[in-house]
């Protein structure tokens, strides 16, 4: 991989990132639950004085340390790039929950538009991290990290963490706030959808996508030709 291909997928990644958070703010704006990797920062956030975004970075270190105690001396230097991306995701999510800060659906219909165009907006952000295939988020790397050590399958291991970490939240809620909070129907809407979009959208354009990022300039001499 060159550099320029490198760049360009980096770029892509970023891109990815920033449409990822602006997924889960709206799945959040829509006010039925959000999405399972933000539950628990969610949750947190709704009692507490740190923002969406704080939470999540605090959140995301602890995932990252949990994969240092599974992984240990086989976890992988390139890991560590979860450190500055925790930190721009974190910051993506604050921004972007400000940018919709407007948004104030009333009645249930438009909650649960809102949550749709939420997980069409989010299943397009994974779909390009997934095909930037630089880093991947500590959610996505601590799954990895389980089904690597415990030789699972990635997609069922992805299934059972995200069920853990709503479950984690609503059981969090009922502690805090003696109510479900920050978990409600659409965390498990968002658990179902999210991830047939990002393979449908897969399906629809990722050769073109993976053309772009790999595709290399023509020399100056065979542009003049």
């Amino acid at each position: 991989m060159n550099r320029g291909e490198l760049l360009r997928r980096y770029v892509f990644f970023i891109v990815g990132l920033f449409v990822n958070s602006l997924g889960i703010a709206l799945i959040t704006k829509g006010d039925l639950g959000t999405s399972p990797i933000s539950s628990i920062p969610y949750t947190l956030s709704i009692g507490f004085t740190p923002s969406l975004g704080m939470f999540t970075l605090y959140y995301s270190l602890l995932l990252i340390v949990l994969q240092l105690v599974i992984l240990r001396k086989r976890f992988p230097k390139q890991f560590w790039l979860q450190v500055p991306v925790s930190l721009g995701f974190s910051y993506f999510i604050d921004l972007s929950m400000a940018l919709l800060g407007f948004l104030n659906p009333q009645g249930y219909p438009a909650k649960a538009a809102l949550l749709l165009v939420g997980c069409v907006v989010l299943g397009i952000g994974v779909f390009m991290e997934m095909a930037a295939n630089v880093v991947m988020l500590p959610g996505e790397c601590t799954v990895k990290a389980i089904s690597t050590t415990w030789n699972t399958d990635f997609g069922k291991t992805k299934v059972a963490v995200d069920v853990t970490m709503a479950a984690s939240a609503a059981v969090l809620g009922l502690i805090l706030y003696q109510e479900l909070t920050g978990v409600r129907e659409g965390t498990f809407v968002s658990a179902l959808l999210v991830g047939a979009i990002a393979r449908t959208v897969h399906r629809w354009i990722n050769p073109r996508v993976q053309t772009l990022l790999t595709c290399t300039p023509a020399p100056m001499e065979q542009e003049a030709k």
